[in-house]
């Protein structure tokens, strides 16, 4: 049986879709544009001043008899923000997108790598950026914040992880969107119905599926009191009035949000989520955080992300350790949102 990430591959492949990658002074980067164009992926475009790249690639070249990644970048396009063409564009309309900076100053902005990435995303020159190897992630997502901005109605940005766990419940490779676990230490009601309307967004896009989205907690349906539980609450009253339509329901404990014999014992209301989410909110970045690695490593699940979401359009932050197998799989599932 194809695995989860084939059967995305298999989607986007020759859909001629392009990604910015905006750390080309990495070897990691040289060596996943390579696979990226090889395998009719993606269109990679690859980003960085001429020496830096050129410093990669030796390095990439270097390790490429080790490996099946490759140590060049012939045939894909690289781009020089400091030189392009493009650079004054990209500065006229950051400035008049964003009120109070000259064009002198977008200038400035728009040439760092992570904003040009940004900038060529907003402005249709590309589809999707994937970055985050060489770079913090509160500049990842601050770049496109302010480049290609969130979706109308989201003040949050959050991150999502794709959770494929090989046999839940007699389900082969059972997924799930597992949310915030990267991002938002401590988020509000406001916040977490950000998150939660994100993450049916993502589920939609990623899964295929609609969402089945439950806001958890320690208590089901009033079973204990506490401000944390008030919070996860209201967060769900926010949620439902913005999307009526949406299945989402809370509060849950994590066993009645996800086994339907659980669920027919502890919730008495109707619920079309109880005991059937697709969807896992958590309440604050301790209890997401501690859950995806347990459920990593105890149930010997896929945990395929960070992916960043709430943005107008699907861009990914790639942990600083990631291995190129990590940057493709990213960069799979980034495009699969857009197919």
């Amino acid at each position: 049986m194809m695995d989860i990430i084939s059967s995305f591959k298999e989607k986007v492949r020759g859909k001629n879709l392009s990604v910015v990658l905006p750390e080309g002074r990495d070897e990691r980067i040289i060596r996943a544009a390579r696979r990226l164009k090889d395998e009719d992926i993606a269109q990679p475009i690859v980003l960085g001043k001429p020496e830096q790249v050129e410093a990669a690639i030796e390095k990439a070249s270097a390790l490429s008899c080790e490996s099946k990644s490759g140590g060049n970048l012939d045939g894909i396009r690289t781009i020089n923000p400091k030189k392009s063409d493009k650079l004054d564009v990209y500065a006229e309309i950051y400035s008049r997108r964003r009120d109070g900076i000259s064009v002198a100053v977008a200038r400035h902005i728009v040439v760092k790598p992570m904003f040009y990435a940004g900038m060529m995303v907003a402005c249709g020159d590309a589809d999707t950026t994937v970055g985050g190897v060489a770079s913090a992630t509160a500049t990842v997502i601050q770049a496109g914040v302010l480049t290609i901005g969130l979706i109308p109605g989201i003040k949050t940005p959050s991150s999502c992880f794709l959770m494929v766990i090989p046999n839940f419940l007699g389900e082969k490779d059972k997924p799930f969107i597992y949310a915030d676990c990267a991002i938002n230490i401590n988020p509000t009601a406001e916040q977490l119905a950000d998150i939660a309307l994100a993450s049916a967004a993502s589920a939609r896009r990623i899964l295929g599926a609609e969402p089945r989205v439950a806001l958890l907690s320690f208590s089901t349906k009033g079973s204990a009191s506490s401000p944390g539980v008030d919070k996860v609450k209201e967060a769900l009253k926010i949620a439902r009035a913005r999307e009526p339509e949406l299945a989402i329901d809370g509060e849950f404990q994590a066993d009645a949000a996800i086994v339907p014999r659980v669920a027919a014992k502890k919730v008495k209301d109707e619920s079309t989520v109880a005991g059937k989410a697709n969807v896992i909110i958590f309440p604050d970045l301790n209890s997401g955080n501690i859950a995806y690695k347990l459920t990593q490593y105890t149930a010997d699940a896929r945990a395929i992300g960070p992916f960043l979401q709430g943005f107008a359009k699907p861009i990914t932050d790639l942990s600083r350790g990631a291995s190129v197998d990590d940057i493709i799989s990213a960069v799979i599932l980034t495009l699969v949102q857009l197919v």
